[in-house]
């Protein structure tokens, strides 16, 4: 499989100038762990995650280190540490050096990437543009379809259906994850209503036709969702 069959699209993003407080606010009303931040022209700059707004002096969690290590620090140091624990924006706290793949590459690439980086999430880029995220959760639904041939263009082209389908019906993809692999459709998440449910339920049967698919979709507040997609 592909990062391109398991990869979450809805993806939400925000701009350099984007206040660190709204970020905290974006990060907890969608129960996410981390948002990449892009310029003017769509490009992707760098990422804000939960890592990144640890030690911040509104919560007056940026004390000091050891009286040594502030000794040996240089300037420049000392100077990017301020501006990260006291910055007011996304270009100010945000990790420039984002981990990136692009849509058609192994997910045994993608794990190997997660491990050597000790991350949570890789960005999947294509032709210069974000177009979605794997993140170990994400990985995981791969590994669980136990693919063992490359997912053929109709696999792919059901899913996109399938994403796309479930936008017009009203269900919100936040903490939903869609893999189809040997035409066999399994989902994975939770959505917030029962109405949300249904409405999932129609779409997938519709696009499977005859054809069994795999419903591990539990309706939970969206609270709990947040905790389990973090």
């Amino acid at each position: 499989m592909l990062a391109k069959d398991v990869m979450t699209t809805s993806v939400v993003t925000v701009k350099p100038d984007t206040e660190v407080s709204a970020i905290a606010q974006l990060l907890l009303e969608r129960g996410i762990s981390a948002v990449p931040v892009e310029d003017a022209s769509g490009d992707l700059v760098g990422i804000v995650s939960e890592g990144d707004l640890i030690r911040r002096t509104e919560t007056g969690t940026d004390e000091e280190g050891s009286w040594w290590l502030h000794a040996i620090a240089t300037s420049s140091e000392l100077s990017r540490t301020y501006v990260k624990t006291h910055g007011r924006h996304a270009k100010d706290v945000m990790t420039r050096r984002v981990i990136t793949a692009g849509p058609d590459t192994p997910l045994a690439e993608i794990a190997a990437l997660l491990e050597k980086n000790g991350i949570k999430r890789v960005v999947i880029i294509d032709d210069g543009k974000l177009v979605g995220i794997v993140s170990r959760a994400n990985l995981l639904h791969g590994l669980a379809a136990q693919r063992t041939a490359p997912v053929s263009m109709n696999d792919a082209a059901l899913r996109k259906s399938i994403l796309e389908e479930l936008r017009t019906a009203g269900v919100r993809d936040g903490y939903l994850n869609v893999v189809v692999s040997d035409g066999k459709i399994r989902l994975w998440g939770s959505v917030e209503t029962s109405e949300e449910k249904r409405a999932l339920s129609v779409v997938v049967e519709n696009a499977a036709g005859d054809k069994a698919w795999e419903d591990n979709v539990r309706v939970v507040p969206a609270m709990v969702a947040r905790s389990l997609w973090a």
